[in-house]
């Protein structure tokens, strides 16, 4: 996700704490957050897709595999 829109997510909280925000800047503010919540649910995945577990015998296996 971009900076700038982390950027702009955080704006819209603090906003949203001070003097409230729009029904147009809460659409926005829903909408960068459901991105923001996709990408790092993606970057858990793909982090997790290549994660090994190496067992005291010396063999590895994928994170999420049973035996």
């Amino acid at each position: 996700m971009e900076q700038y829109k982390i950027d702009r997510i955080n704006e819209l909280a603090k906003k949203s704490k001070t003097v409230g925000l729009t029904p147009e800047e809460k659409d926005e503010q829903t909408q960068l957050r459901n991105e923001y919540r996709h990408a790092v649910v993606g970057s858990l995945n793909v982090q997790l897709e290549n994660t090994y577990i190496v067992t005291p015998d010396g063999k590895k296996r994928k994170v999420g595999q049973h035996d």
